[in-house]
């Protein structure tokens, strides 16, 4: 399996993913931190992957996004953002809609 094909795999098999540097439970920086932080505060249900474990992933993770920073967060499968749009989307009140839309909120 290609790396592009894991990625569309672990898309389509989890409504919400957030591709991340480290764990929730021990970010490896502050971004990644602040976005679990927030889905946590949404009560979201999410699957995360661990870049810094998988180079190959993660350079792939940026082209097939096109977006070159990490965390990214995915929501049934289409790129909601980073750190800063998730953080504004919190603050609008969108993300728990749009966690809620894609069964990723209690």
């Amino acid at each position: 399996m290609s790396v592009i094909e894991r990625i569309k795999n672990q898309l389509e098999s989890n409504p919400v993913v957030l591709y991340m540097k480290g764990s929730p439970d021990f970010p490896q920086c502050g971004f990644s931190g602040q976005t679990v932080q927030i889905l946590n505060a949404c009560q979201a249900k999410y699957t995360y992957v661990n870049i810094l474990e998988d180079p190959e992933l993660r350079e792939a993770l940026k082209e097939y996004s096109n977006w070159p920073t990490f965390p990214q967060l995915y929501i049934k499968g289409e790129l909601v953002g980073g750190c800063d749009i998730v953080i504004d989307l919190y603050k609008k009140g969108e993300l728990a809609t749009l966690l809620g839309s894609a069964g990723g909120a209690q």
